[in-house]
Formats: C-alpha cells, structure tokens, sequence
C-alpha cells in the first residue's frame, strides 16, 4: 500500500517546527508490516499537499489532528479524497469527537486512542487484490467491527463506534520513529543558542513514557491515558544511542508528560547515559514536568547526563488556585525544585497559565509575583483554553460563558480569554496576560543580560523575521 501521512500546518503563528512523533510511530510500524510510507508535514514542506498527492498516487492517507487544528485537517482530508484515497483522522481531537469528523464526507475513518496497531490492522483489510480503495463503506461491518478504536460507517451509512483499545502496555516492542521520513534540516533547534550550539541543529525529539496519572482539569489525556507507562531505561538509551550515534542528532528534546515520575527509573536513564558517554549532546525536557518528581540528586544526575534545560509546569503562583485545578504539587515544591535546578547548573523554564476558572486579579498577580521570583531563563504565559473532553470544558459550559465554538479559537499560544466565568473576565485575563510578559521579559536586569549574550547577536536576524512576521500576522488578523 502506498500511504500518506499527513501532519496540518497550523495557522497560529510560531517560530517552532518540532517533529511530529506521533506520525513518526505510525511510519514505523506501517514499514515494518511492509507497506510504503511518506510523511508530509505541512510546517516544513516547501510545496502544496496537492502537488504530492498528484505524484505519490497514495491509496490511503492518514491525518493526525490536535484541536486547533482539526479544520486544517478537514481540509487535508477533502483534498486527499479528492485525489481517490481513504481517508483515516487519528489524534487527541478525534478521540473525543469523533461523531463531528465521521459526519462529513471527506473522513472515511477515524482511530480514536493510540494508532499503532489500529493502523496497521486498517492496512491489511485495505489490501488489494478484493478491496476497493477508494471505497471503504463499501466492505462488510464485520470487517471494520473487528478492529478496537475504529470509527465507520455501515453499510446503512449510520456511524458505528467500535469498542475502545486497551492501552499498549509494551512500549518496549515499538519499533523506533521513522526519522529517515522527514525533513530533519528543515526543524528548529529546539533551545536558544548559547555559545558553541550549532544553529542548525540536527533537533530529534523522545519520548520515554506514555500516559500521566495526574487529573489536572485543563488536560483530556485523550491519547495517552491515564495510567503511566514507561519505557525500560534500556530500551530508551538504544534509542538515544541510535538518535546520536546514527543520525548525528545536535540536541534531543523528551516530550513526555512525566518522565520523572518514578525517579529511580529517571536516574536510572541518566545514569545510563554518562556511562555510556551520551551525555556530550545537549538535552532538554520540552513540556513542564511536575515539581514534585523532582530532588537534588536527580537533577545533578541530569545535568550530568547532557540536559541543558528543564521547563516545571508551575500554572500558578497561589496555592488555592493550584489546589482547584487539581495540580497535586504546592508552590513551596516549585521553589525547591528551581532552585535544586539551578543548583546543578541546569537552565530552567517556567509555563503559567492565566485565566484558570478560580482565578482572580489577584491571584494572577500571584503567578506575576512567582515568576519573577523563579526568575527561569525562559517563561511561558499561556491562556487558559477549555479543551473538549477536560474537566475545565465541563466547568465553563456549566457555570461561564464560551466564546467560541471555533476549534481554530483553542491555540493556547494565542493572546485572547476563551471564556468568562464569575467576576474574570476577558478583559481581565488578556491584561494580565500582556502584563506579565512585560514584567517578566522588560525588566532591565533582563535586558542587560541578554544585551551582554553572545547568542543575543548571534540570532539578531532571527528574532527580526521572527517579529516580523508576527508583526504581518497581527496586521492581518487584525483587518479581517
């Protein structure tokens, strides 16, 4: 079979281009079942979806989606069937509605949950020489009743929702990403230069566990679950040897939820790496681990082991806030771990979020205060977004008001409240929100340092196109 992988460009504005793992995972077991796999990754391709389509004559095409960009998958989806393919949409936002993508035309499948095996299982089923490609409703309900997460419409037409798949619980039998599928030169490094980082980097990313056990009400864990699932230290330091020794990878960023769970295992990896003398690459964590999973010991094995960077998932500086968004880590925990984070040498980045339900002006005030006193190398300020399937969602359609039913909307990088509820109101949130990064990122203390880096100048003609094109999209958005 010839298969498409396809990953939606969003619209969003960002500097950042991170490979799509995800799709990554799915190339890989596609291949190793024996069929032919491209993977098209709209952040970084330099020519139109149809272009490809014309000229790769796939019969299948996969689209991975998020929330904020389900419209963008729709559109690849018309496109692809367009083109005479089957058209499978897998991600977290499909997980969840997966009634809205199976009501249009241009979607012939949806694979709620984790996509490795349901994939392969579709493929097969999809085999010439009997099968229709471009034509799946046209195969008996039981062929598709078979496969656990599937999403299809019976001969009838009516949508049929088969039962969902149990969590892979051996993550160790995975093949690796297929990174030989993209375009590795064309992806951001993932940290800013410091002296001596090469600023075309070779950027992978890894991931070491699936699933988190927390219950923080802004996040569905759709995908991923809720039961943590961790690779063998083992397993993920043949990967990492792969990622550097192979592929010559300049700097490696971990994107799980919670690799520092069980700490022993954390420590363990690390370890694993100085011996093994991985730890001359550059690592970072990419998303806020908790600060509770976090002591001395740990961070200076990780300092040890390459990592430049850590990011905590701090969301706010006041303790009742924290405690209504189920956070289950106290602000004295964050202070303790930044500061055994420094303590080891490591870079530290902070993601606040304002706009949670129970805030108020002065407990955002709080989160401005923290921040400031954390004082990481990089700060995060996001608006709080109330993703369908998260408790938070159920909270504002409940007790506020949603601004938008606009998917698009939901970017949690974008400048505007989604929602009010009680006395917070939109106006409020945003103010916050632009006070706080003029704080954070204005104070001359901050610009001296940065003034008197190297990396400052180094990057100067970045940071132009950067905010110019950011500049273009404010002018756009703001004349439509």
């Amino acid at each position: 079979m010839r298969i498409l992988l396809v990953s939606p460009i969003s619209k969003v504005w960002s500097s950042r281009k991170h490979i799509p793992l995800g799709l990554g995972y799915l190339a890989a077991v596609l291949e190793q079942a024996g069929h032919q796999v491209q993977i098209y990754d709209a952040a970084v391709e330099d020519e139109p979806l149809g272009d490809i389509l014309d000229r790769g004559k796939f019969e299948v095409v996969g689209i991975s989606s998020t929330t904020p960009l389900i419209n963008e998958a729709w559109e690849a989806a018309r496109e692809a069937k367009a083109h005479g393919a089957v058209t499978i949409l897998g991600g977290p936002h499909l997980t969840l509605l997966p009634d809205e993508s199976m009501q249009r035309p241009e979607v012939d499948l949806v694979v709620r949950g984790e996509g490795e095996d349901a994939i392969v299982e579709i493929a097969s089923n999809l085999q010439p020489p009997t099968s229709n490609l471009q034509s799946p409703q046209l195969y008996e309900r039981a062929v598709w009743s078979r496969i656990a997460g599937l999403s299809f419409r019976d001969e009838s037409g009516q949508i049929v929702h088969n039962p969902p798949r149990p969590l892979r619980k051996g993550l160790d039998s995975i093949p690796f990403p297929a990174h030989h599928l993209f375009k590795i030169e064309r992806y951001t490094n993932l940290q800013p230069l410091t002296d001596g980082l090469d600023p075309k980097a070779r950027a992978y990313t890894i991931v070491t566990s699936r699933g988190c056990p927390y219950n923080c009400i802004y996040c569905s864990k759709a995908v991923t679950g809720r039961i943590w699932r961790p690779r063998s230290p083992e397993n993920v330091v043949a990967e990492w040897h792969w990622l550097v020794r192979d592929l010559g990878a300049t700097e490696i960023g971990v994107t799980d939820d919670t690799m520092t769970l069980d700490m022993e295992r954390a420590k363990a990896i690390c370890r694993m790496l100085i011996a093994e003398g991985l730890n001359t690459v550059p690592w970072i964590t990419i998303h806020g681990i908790n600060a509770r999973n976090t002591d001395e010991e740990l961070l200076r094995l990780m300092k040890q082991a390459g990592c430049k960077r850590v990011g905590f998932g701090v969301e706010s500086g006041n303790q009742c806030v924290l405690d209504s968004i189920k956070k289950q880590q106290t602000v004295d925990e964050v202070r303790r771990a930044f500061a055994n984070a420094k303590k080891a040498g490591l870079e530290t980045m902070g993601f606040f979020i304002f706009g949670l339900p129970a805030d108020t002006e002065e407990t955002m005030e709080d989160t401005i205060r923290l921040a400031l006193e954390l004082d990481p190398e990089l700060a995060n300020f996001m608006i709080a977004a109330p993703f369908p399937g998260t408790e938070m969602y159920n909270i504002v359609l409940r007790e506020g008001h949603l601004f938008s039913h606009d998917w698009s909307d939901f970017a949690i990088h974008d400048e505007k409240a989604r929602f009010e509820i009680g006395d917070l109101t939109a106006e409020l949130v945003e103010r916050k929100w632009h006070e706080a990064y003029r704080r954070f990122y204005l104070r001359p203390s901050r610009l001296w340092r940065r003034a008197t880096s190297l990396d400052t100048w180094r990057r100067l003609p970045t940071y132009f196109s950067n905010f110019k094109r950011f500049a273009i999209g404010r002018i756009k958005k703001a004349s439509s």
